[in-house]
């Protein structure tokens, strides 16, 4: 096994939103992603992921736990330290528009990472940034162009290209192709594919799209409600999903052939998810799920191995 670049320990992120109330993003999460591995991270809208994403790159701090990045405890750092971490972990957001300031030139917003680290200056950074346009699939040109003069495929482009200027190891792909076309998503994953082998990259990949996230994933973690699910390597969660939320979520996904869909036991779940600020008392899920015992209201169900790298909280695996 390669060595863990990240881990996370029992991190919590809350949000206060009144005097008595509190939003519970993310309730207690531990993980860990080995070094040029890509970590997909799935779930419904509003299961904690985005904000798990931003926690680990210090855009939110964290409100308890631990985030430790290549043997450093983030939040406990000199400011040189702490300097060349930020350099290190990078983050393409999910919406290339709002992310990108559409005042400056694209050149500018490709180097502001350089210009930040010092990285280069005058021609030679001129030179990175045409390279760094080149190798997202763009053309020197486009430096001296604004943000709108491009399509949504093409600004998200823009943003791995900021992303990867730094040199990082670690990127934090957040959501970064639901807001293309479809036509538009696959070259995008394909893209970031690539450049993950080409620059010893190391990924966490956040998104609600479970085929593409099969498509690059070498592990995957499912986030209900803050959280965590299941983690298992791709095949395995695919041919083998433990939890029902899981299997709920698996049982969503198109199938081409209509003869296998036909076959296929398609499982609904009733209700929307509870509120982060109330959320069920012992297992998040139990609301929602086919199999709810009565433990399952009064017992969080223990985080366990069932079996060989394949984690998931269930009561059913707890007998």
């Amino acid at each position: 096994m390669s060595q863990e670049i990240l881990q996370v320990e029992n991190v919590k992120k809350y949000f206060k939103i009144g005097p008595n109330q509190t939003v519970k993003s993310v309730d207690g999460i531990s993980f860990s992603i080995r070094k040029g591995e890509t970590f997909g991270l799935v779930g419904e809208s509003g299961s904690g992921k985005s904000t798990l994403g931003k926690t680990i790159v210090g855009l939110y701090p964290a409100t308890s736990g631990k985030i430790r990045f290549d043997g450093h405890e983030l939040g406990h750092l000199d400011r040189q330290t702490q300097r060349k971490l930020n350099r290190e972990m990078q983050m393409i957001f999910q919406d290339p528009h709002a992310s990108l300031n559409p005042r400056m030139r694209v050149g500018d917003i490709i180097a502001e990472g350089i210009d930040a680290h010092h990285l280069a200056k005058g021609k030679e950074r001129q030179e990175l940034v045409y390279h760094l346009l080149e190798r997202v699939g763009l053309r020197p040109e486009h430096a001296e162009r604004f943000p709108h003069e491009f399509s949504g495929g093409q600004r998200q482009r823009i943003g791995i290209a900021r992303a990867l200027a730094v040199k990082p190891k670690f990127i934090v792909a957040d959501e970064p192709i639901s807001a293309l076309d479809v036509s538009i998503q696959a070259q995008v994953v394909n893209l970031l594919d690539d450049l993950k082998q080409e620059e010893d990259l190391t990924y966490l990949f956040i998104a609600h799209d479970l085929g593409m996230v099969k498509h690059i994933s070498d592990r995957i973690g499912v986030m209900y409600l803050g959280k965590m699910m299941e983690i298992a390597e791709s095949s395995n969660l695919f041919e083998e999903p433990l939890h029902p939320y899981t299997q709920a979520l698996l049982s969503a996904i198109p199938i081409p052939n209509p003869r296998l869909a036909r076959k296929r036991e398609r499982i609904v779940l009733s209700g929307d998810p509870p509120s982060p600020v109330h959320p069920p008392s012992g297992c998040r899920f139990r609301t929602r799920c086919p199999y709810a015992m009565d433990i399952c209201s009064k017992m969080e169900p223990a985080w366990r191995e069932v079996k060989k790298n394949h984690w998931t909280a269930c009561h059913l695996y707890n007998q």
